[in-house]
């Protein structure tokens, strides 16, 4: 296709205006247009088995960049831009972000999608079409507050297929309309898709808020990624979304398999379902049951399901181990129940620990354990990094790794360098390019042959000088687009941007905020000024995330009332963060905040992104930061905190003791910690606050804490200190940046991909 003619025949059918008359609007939807034009194009890769990726989250983020760099036309709309004098970037702030996803789970989701397609093989994902999203975060009196974030508009990425699976839930049947969207594979000449399910009439977004009737069904089945689950309707709705999700997803499977030419009893040679985490594990029984419903055996289906699905741990946080009561799903879909119960049976049969059983509990009030249900009946268990496997062997499910030792497998996770380097950082995918060839798209382990300019200081200084301009960029783009704030490019920046979670401890970041605001207070100027910047969302119901943003916002407040605490350190956080403002911040970053309790974060993907745009880590021997620290070596990294295995022997001790343990008072008296967190009751900063909050925060660090951020905040405050002033020297910092950038390679997508193929789905 000649894409300069194919645009300019579009501009003039949709407006009647030559290529260089139109506005960003409308040369957005023109490209938008061509771009869905060379992506159906595109064939859907061949082969006797294909995967099917189930997820409750796909964080796509804006697609327009993205599908213009794997169609291979980046380079040159962008140049056809220029000529007309409009910029490519400018036309993207027109575009809305999807509000398929919130954070790392659906980032990755995104990531495998994208490289499922540029591997060549065949594998689409399956979701919800969202309306609404997570929800958009607003700022004001210093907290937090929530609205609907619609995106779907009349010309957008969705296509309709026209095709519809009935759900049958207990109140009766729902048409679940199938929506796809193109994922063209970069240099592979094929697209796959994500399919998302729909309601025939969603509800319209809510009056005032998040804030809807969650009984209103099936209307809102659509309109929120994961409702407020504080309350027993909310936490059925979910139960409502994740059964229609699964069930029109296992009619399309099995629609597909039989167009395929395939018999139904040989699913399992020619389909594989990846379950992204225990939303999907559902899939499972309905599975089975239409298996049966259409003739086969339950012995068959059993045994065919069993080797069709597969199943990704990403976390051990309890309550993202999926506990649902029998009632739930005898409510909103009865006719598993019987099936759920046969499985159980037969597991118990099997194995008699009480602790490995799905269903447990008295009768009347049995809870289903969906990771159960997942480990049993799938022929695959694998975590996301290699401390975060070892951890689900050896403690959180050795119960099952002592049954199923060769289902457990380990893949460490990996993001999409293309989209992270060359879309989000242009001037450092051109030095690659310029350094190691091109072929890094496809090679990424051809990032290695950085190591080759270590000394080698044109290289160095122009890393350095591209940090500088990317640092200016985010500068400006804070101040156009987040209340007119504006960063000090020349300063460190040192960033945490992810899910607020008092795991992630943005509690403890917020401390050493106020360690240094009290050493500056007192004299003690640093060495150099730091631009501490935080992006996060909190679950509307989580009420102690929620008192972390509003202890960091009056912080910003009190920072910036301060003319000598004011040129010396600075807070900011970002107001909605989200996939578009992380392609902003990431490549300005210094200093990247990867400090979660030590084995609380399965893997993280934020870490590797930050990696290679050339950040430096500051981080805990937790999760994907084991390996990193393997790649990068001691002197390019920082880290610092308890081990893994004294954290989990804490909570051990705590559970058999709550005497024993970790106890976070004694840690509150030590002298360096106690002003800090003091600090939190101080009259300068609860005259900008909410008293009662920062009060429930302080009670919480003092007496609870059960993340430990009191454990670990001295050691963190010295390795960051460490890093403030190892940053002073440029050429050895410049070094720093280019082995991240150099041994990033290994966290490509691609390889995870690739090993997911390999040894769990066998497609080609």
């Amino acid at each position: 296709m000649d894409v300069k003619n194919r645009l300019q025949e579009i501009t003039r059918a949709k407006y009647g205006l030559e290529l260089s008359q139109c506005g960003d609007s409308q040369l957005y939807h023109a490209l938008l247009q061509l771009t869905q034009e060379l992506s159906t194009a595109r064939p859907a890769p061949k082969g006797e088995r294909k995967l099917y990726y189930f997820s409750a989250e796909f964080l796509i983020g804006k697609l327009l960049s993205n599908n213009l760099l794997a169609l291979g036309v980046y380079n040159e709309v962008n140049s056809l831009l220029a000529q007309c004098g409009k910029s490519l970037s400018a036309i993207e702030d027109v575009e809305p972000e999807p509000s398929l996803g919130n954070g790392g789970l659906g980032r990755l989701a995104a990531c495998f999608l994208d490289s499922i397609a540029a591997l060549g093989l065949p594998g689409d994902g399956v979701g919800l079409n969202y309306h609404y999203g997570l929800f958009k975060q607003e700022f004001a009196h210093r907290r937090q507050y929530e609205q609907p974030n619609p995106w779907i508009e009349d010309e957008g990425w969705l296509i309709p297929t026209g095709e519809a699976f009935e759900v049958p839930f207990g109140f009766g049947p729902v048409k679940a309309r199938l929506f796809d969207i193109a994922v063209p594979g970069a240099n592979s000449g094929v697209a796959n898709r994500l399919h998302l399910f729909d309601v025939e009439q969603p509800a319209p977004a809510p009056a005032d808020g998040i804030d809807f009737d969650k009984t209103d069904l099936p209307a809102r089945l659509t309109s929120f990624l994961y409702p407020d689950d504080s309350d027993e309707s909310g936490r059925l709705l979910r139960v409502y979304q994740q059964y229609f999700m699964v069930s029109a997803g296992a009619q399309l499977i099995l629609k597909e398999l039989e167009e395929r030419g395939f018999a139904l009893d040989t699913i399992s040679e020619h389909v594989a379902v990846q379950i992204n985490d225990t939303h999907p594990s559902m899939v499972i029984p309905e599975l089975v049951r239409l298996l049966t419903q259409r003739g086969l055996s339950m012995d068959a289906a059993v045994e065919q399901v069993s080797k069709t699905c597969a199943y990704t741990n990403h976390t051990i946080l309890a309550e993202a181990l999926e506990k649902w009561p029998l009632t739930f799903i005898e409510k909103v879909a009865p006719q598993l129940v019987p099936i759920l119960k046969e499985l159980d049976a037969r597991a118990k049969a099997a194995h008699s620990d009480p602790r490995v059983a799905i269903l447990q509990g008295e009768a009347g009030k049995e809870i289903v354990h969906m990771a159960h249900l997942d480990i049993h009946y799938g022929y695959s268990v694998n975590g996301v990094a290699a401390l975060h496997t070892e951890i689900l062997k050896n403690s959180e499910l050795r119960h099952f790794y002592d049954i199923y030792p060769a289902k457990f497998n380990n893949k460490t996770n990996g993001v999409t360098l293309r989209r992270w380097l060359e879309v989000c950082n242009p001037r450092l995918a051109a030095l690659l390019d310029e350094c190691v060839g091109p072929e890094w798209r496809t090679d990424p382990t051809r990032l290695n042959k950085l190591m080759d300019f270590y000394n080698d200081s044109a290289v160095l200084d122009k890393l350095l000088d591209i940090k500088a301009d990317n640092k200016h960029r985010a500068s400006d783009l804070f101040a156009r687009d987040q209340y007119g704030i504006r960063l000090d490019p020349d300063a460190v920046f040192d960033i945490q941007v992810k899910r607020l979670h008092e795991y992630k401890r943005q509690q403890m970041n917020a401390l050493y905020v106020i360690q240094k605001y009290l050493e500056i207070k007192a004299g003690k100027l640093p060495a150099r000024p730091v631009t501490v910047i935080f992006g996060a969302k909190a679950a509307p119901a989580y009420v102690m995330a929620k008192h972390i943003i509003h202890l960091i916002l009056c912080l910003r407040r009190l920072i910036e009332n301060d003319p000598q605490v004011r040129p010396w350190l600075h807070v900011a956080m970002v107001e909605n963060y989200n996939v578009t403002w992380a392609e902003r911040l990431i490549p300005a970053c210094d200093i990247s905040e990867q400090i979660s309790l030590a084995s609380k974060e399965a893997s993280g993907t934020g870490n590797m992104k930050f990696m290679a745009n050339g950040a430096v880590t500051l981080g805990t021997l937790d999760g994907a930061n084991v390996e990193i620290a393997e790649l990068v070596g001691p002197d390019n990294i920082y880290t610092f905190g308890a081990a893994s295995n004294y954290v989990i022997e804490l909570y051990d001790q705590k559970a058999k003791d709550s005497k024993k343990g970790y106890q976070s008072k004694v840690y509150y008296e030590r002298p360096a910690v106690k002003p800090l967190v003091d600090f939190l009751l101080d009259p300068a900063l609860t005259a900008l606050g909410d008293e009662a909050a920062l009060k429930a925060l302080w009670t919480d660090l003092t007496t609870k804490d059960w993340f430990m951020a009191l454990l670990d905040v001295e050691a963190y405050s010295a390795a960051r200190d460490r890093a403030i002033a190892d940053y002073g020297d440029r050429a050895a910092w410049a070094r720093k940046m280019l082995v991240n950038t150099a041994r990033s390679g290994y966290f490509s997508s691609d390889r995870t991909i690739a090993q997911y193929n390999e040894d769990i789905w066998h497609l080609s």
